[in-house]
């Protein structure tokens, strides 16, 4: 018995075998995407960036409040800011805050405190998850399910970039505060990620060791 207002569900019906074709595509295609550290400087027209956002809007997350907040960052200077200090907060996560276990795991991808991409790639979409403030955005409200929601979304975030055919990088400095204060964004938003998005600088590489994924097999049990 529904109380509450309703409209109809819409969504194509697809046979068996477009069904599989589609999502073999698609699979294939999100298969050839690489985190990317090295990014050039070549202009990334906003309407692309509107898409994704929107696109990463439509996640399914907790009661609907849609918890995320994308601030767009473009402004030469307001990246340069967000370089220094973010460097500032890995030079001390390698300098002695991860343990050792920690950088071992990172060495095969060839990671230190230095990020220029931060400053190079034309957009940087800071990504907060709303721990208040509803589908009003009253900053009183509860939020729910506010990390699983805010992660689902930016999946897709990064999915319709890549599609869209551009280079993308999560970065999560640790500590990230002083996003919130350079973005100016209010207290009761945590900052999630930095998505950095370009186009590849030429001769750009990635990491053997990020081609290495774990099979169906590992990661799927049918029951």
């Amino acid at each position: 018995m529904r109380d509450h207002e309703t409209v109809p569900y819409s969504l194509e019906r697809l046979s068996d075998a477009e069904s599989i074709d589609r999502a073999e595509a698609l699979r294939d295609r999100l298969k050839q995407r690489r985190t990317c550290r090295y990014f050039s400087d070549e202009p990334v027209p906003r309407e692309v960036i509107e898409a994704a956002i929107e696109a990463a809007g439509t996640a399914p997350n907790g009661a609907n409040h849609q918890p995320w907040h994308f601030a767009v960052v473009s402004s030469p200077d307001k990246k340069k800011a967000i370089r220094e200090a973010a460097e500032e907060e890995e030079r001390n996560f390698y300098a002695g805050k991860a343990s050792d276990e920690w950088l071992d795991a990172l060495a095969p991808l060839g990671t230190d405190e230095e990020k220029p991409f931060l400053e190079t790639a034309p957009w940087l979409i800071v990504v907060f998850a709303q721990r208040k403030g509803g589908i009003e955005e009253d900053g009183k409200t509860q939020n729910y399910y506010v990390n699983e929601s805010v992660g689902i979304a930016c999946g897709m975030l990064i999915a319709t970039l890549h599609e869209a055919g551009l280079a993308t990088l999560t970065h999560t400095p640790s500590p990230m505060g002083f996003l919130r204060e350079l973005c100016g964004r209010p207290e009761h938003e945590k900052p999630l990620m930095v998505v950095v998005v370009g186009h590849p600088e030429e001769g750009a590489t990635v990491p053997a060791h990020a081609l290495k994924k774990k099979p169906l097999s590992q990661i799927a049990s049918w029951l």
